[in-house]
């Protein structure tokens, strides 16, 4: 491996046996002076393909045991999720982990937004940042306190859509949680979070609000049933029709009939579970 720039003492850019660029970790990595050959691959304690080149000065301003930390947090994270993250998650999340530590020494208290949403929308994410505290620890022997597990959560989340906008992430939260009210205040129910329904409607909102950025609303031609069912359920016709309305109101969103099927058929089944366990 040929160490070709300086990064700080400990990080350094490099090119592998087969020409590709590489950000390579490890104690004194970048000391001495470039370009050398680095021959003792026992030194390098972590390597990072794919970096974009606006993050090196980001490297460079921060500690060996930060960056360790949080490249073990995406690492488990990339198994946990069984999913391929955003190469520059480590660095992105060791400035966060960064500043939230100098912060909370400082005294500044921070409120997360979305809390207790992120724990029910993303409960993967929300474990993997419980799981990030105790990594922390152990590298920087300083406990970071529990809401910072949904920072870290967010992150991942931002991570694993293309974008990686944090606005768009928040924004897609807060969606989901007032839609999420508006059925409960609609049908008078409290939707049980635990429950597979929920979990497949969430899904299916999520997926939504994707389509409706993109543009590209379901057309799957059975909006013919639409009909039957809205006779068949004129509460749930109603509820709908309610988040119809914040959609365009808030959002400039307009369903396809479609959609609106769909939006129904989950919504029966998040209110046939609740009153199932009311006759219990």
């Amino acid at each position: 491996m040929k160490i070709i720039r300086r990064i700080n003492h400990n990080a350094a850019l490099a090119l592998d046996g087969n020409g590709n660029e590489l950000v390579v970790l490890g104690k004194g990595i970048g000391f001495p002076q470039v370009p050398y050959e680095l021959n003792d691959m026992s030194r390098v304690a972590k390597t990072f393909y794919d970096v974009d080149s606006r993050y090196m000065e980001l490297i460079a301003s921060l500690s060996q045991p930060i960056l360790l930390a949080s490249a073990d947090i995406v690492e488990q994270a990339e198994i946990n999720l069984e999913s391929d993250l955003n190469p520059n998650l480590t660095f992105t999340l060791a400035d966060h982990l960064n500043f939230a530590i100098d912060r909370i020494k400082k005294g500044i208290d921070v409120v997360t937004p979305f809390a207790y949403d992120v724990k029910h929308l993303y409960p993967a994410e929300y474990e993997l940042g419980q799981l990030a505290l105790d990594i922390v620890e152990d590298y920087v022997q300083f406990r970071l306190p529990e809401p910072e597990a949904v920072t870290v959560a967010i992150h991942l989340i931002n991570a694993e859509v293309e974008s990686g906008d944090m606005h768009s992430t928040l924004m897609t939260i807060k969606i989901m949680t007032d839609v999420e009210l508006i059925i409960e205040k609609g049908l008078k129910i409290i939707i049980d979070r635990d429950s597979f329904q929920y979990s497949r409607f969430i899904m299916h909102l999520r997926y939504l609000i994707q389509r409706f950025s993109s543009g590209k609303q379901l057309q799957d031609g059975i909006s013919v049933m639409l009909n039957n069912i809205t006779l068949q359920y004129p509460d749930i016709y109603k509820c709908a029709q309610n988040i119809l309305r914040y959609f365009k109101d808030n959002w400039t969103w307009e369903c396809t009939q479609d959609e609106i099927f769909y939006l129904m058929i989950h919504i029966i089944r998040l209110n046939e579970k609740q009153h199932q366990e009311n006759s219990i």
